[in-house]
């Protein structure tokens, strides 16, 4: 279905406490699918009348976060509260630590029983990819799996084995020539919008949601719920943020998708614990590999859009699903994590209007009324940054762009490995420095967060990632750091490499800024670039080019 014309408005009334009661028992019955027809009841309700479309889907991959913390000591704990005091570092080449900044961005108000809903009018259509046409040939690259190639070419695995007469997904080596054949789409995705963009990245609309008393206010499974996360125990709202945080996904919207799908907000006994999101496998079981699987689903469509470098989704069916050019990133993004798990069918009443948009309606009122946009306006410039080390060191330049956090996000992020031949996983002697001014409000498994516009909240503004840096000498959350102050030592704390280095990225206003996009990183004059492959990607200074390349060598030296 498609959303009404612009102006059209719908009165709710004061009996909406009554009416989201009722809708919230009806959809609660989402696994038995009995709800739907006495749902349709009360959309007239919410949703004018709307002219139908179609829709489409893209095959699950496995996916792991590759930050995930490891216990190598003790770390300095810590999020910082947003009242707490300043406690900058002391040096002897700057003055005091600035006063905070007050809060720059106007938050919506919470939904009321009266209140006024305009619906969302259509996007301009996105200028999309062809679908191709023709069949062509791959050839295995290390690294790759026939999943991988599958989703890279928008088809089906099962699609890509029987072109290739192949039995065991696993048995492929490096150098094969793979027969990859078109996709054959089905009807076009709906052009019904499900959330504002503010809604899925961790943004300036999740600065007043207290995750924890949410929660307990609607006493489920959830209320009660802890799970070792690498030797940790931590309760569910714990968890909830640590996704969201490192993700950059809103928790209201980790929450709607639990409750969905699973019902554990409201319901004391689900019945589905190991897989309250729906993916099924040994690999993400519990809460935890659940929402990083999701938070993960959720950003590569949003960033794939962004990108206007997604034309189809590959349902789990292996249906083809050409995607409708008028949806929002943020929609795509739920479009595509239901893609993973669903049929057709089953997708086609997920993304309708009495499905996963009931759901989140009931909880919040409507998710436009939440909007804030652009969470990017057209004129932003990056500030000012430097290279992240100090004057005169030499580093190498290991990895060109690539995921911010894990797979899904925006190519926002660089690697930089510290002087001296590699060495493997080893802390090492050098200095992570300060690419800019900022306020330190996050420092906790190997990830520092730097807060630029210094208002003490990680989803507005500037922020810079640093990860990868040692618990030893690290900076502590509260304190401020001038550009070229001292942030910790490179090592591999924070998850999966294979070799010391720092991983930087940046995000605005909660989302990922790409380092090959429209606004790549300027730091002392290096821009960066990327050529299409994950990894790659150049620094470029004046006339001078520095290349990506694992390990050291002539070609990827750089010095401030």
């Amino acid at each position: 279905m498609t959303a009404p014309d612009n102006g059209t408005v719908i009165f709710i009334s004061g009996y909406f406490g009554t009416i989201s009661y009722m809708l919230h028992r009806l959809y609660a019955a989402k696994n038995d699918r009995t709800r739907a027809v006495s749902v349709l009841i009360f959309i007239s309700i919410l949703l004018v009348s709307c002219k139908s479309s179609s829709p489409v889907g893209l095959t699950s991959t496995p996916t792991y976060d590759p930050f995930v913390p490891v216990n190598q000591g003790a770390t300095q704990a810590g999020v910082l509260p947003a009242d707490a005091p300043f406690l900058p570092l002391s040096t002897p080449t700057h003055g005091p630590a600035p006063e905070r900044s007050p809060l720059s961005i106007t938050l919506p108000s919470t939904s009321s029983a009266d209140q006024v809903l305009v619906t969302p009018t259509p996007d301009a259509p996105h200028q999309l990819p062809a679908i191709r046409q023709e069949g062509q040939q791959h050839v295995v690259s290390a690294g790759e799996t026939m999943g991988s190639i599958a989703q890279a070419y928008g088809i089906s695995l099962d699609a890509l084995m029987q072109a290739n007469s192949l039995v065991d997904p696993n048995l492929l080596s490096v150098g094969t020539v793979l027969n990859v054949p078109p996709p054959d789409p089905g009807q076009t995705g709906p052009s019904f919008k499900l959330i504002p963009d503010s809604e899925l990245v961790y943004g300036p609309a999740s600065i007043s949601f207290n995750v924890e008393d949410f929660i307990a206010a609607h006493n489920g499974y959830l209320a009660t719920y802890t799970e070792d996360v690498n030797g940790e125990t931590l309760t569910s709202a714990e968890i909830i943020t640590l996704v969201s945080q490192n993700y950059s996904v809103n928790p209201r919207l980790l929450i709607t998708l639990l409750e969905y799908q699973s019902g554990w907000l409201t319901t004391a006994n689900p019945t589905s614990l190991d897989y309250p999101i729906g993916i099924v496998d040994n690999y993400h079981i519990g809460l935890y590999r659940q929402l990083t699987w999701a938070a993960d689903m959720l950003n590569r469509g949003y960033y794939l859009w962004r990108a206007n470098a997604m034309s189809t989704f590959v349902l789990a069916d292996g249906s083809v699903v050409p995607v409708d050019p008028t949806i929002n990133a943020g929609t795509v993004g739920v479009q595509n994590l239901f893609a993973k798990l669903d049929d057709r069918a089953t997708w086609d009443s997920d993304i309708a209007p009495q499905g996963f948009f009931l759901a989140y309606y009931v909880l919040y009122g409507n998710p436009f009324n939440l909007a804030i946009e652009p969470l990017i306006k057209p004129s932003l410039t990056q500030p000012t940054l430097i290279l992240p080390f100090a004057k005169g060191e030499t580093w190498s330049f290991t990895g060109g762009p690539h995921g911010g956090w894990d797979e899904g996000s925006a190519w926002a992020a660089l690697d930089f490995a510290p002087p001296g031949e590699a060495q493997g996983c080893v802390v090492s002697d050098a200095w992570v420095r300060a690419a800019a001014d900022g306020l330190i409000i996050r420092a906790k498994d190997g990830a520092v967060i730097q807060d630029l516009d210094n208002d003490g909240y990680e989803q507005t503004g500037w922020v810079i990632l640093y990860m990868h840096v040692d618990s030893n000498e690290r900076v502590s959350p509260g304190d401020y750091l001038f550009a070229g102050d001292k942030v910790g030592h490179p090592s591999c704390e924070g998850g999966i490499s294979t070799g010391t280095h720092l991983h930087i990225a940046r995000k605005y206003n909660g989302e990922w800024i790409p380092a090959d996009g429209s606004l790549p990183f300027n730091m002392d004059g290096w821009i960066s670039a990327g050529n299409g492959v994950e990894y790659d990607g150049t620094l470029t200074c004046n006339g001078q080019v520095v290349e990506a390349w694992e390990g050291v060598n002539d070609l990827n030296q750089i010095t401030p």
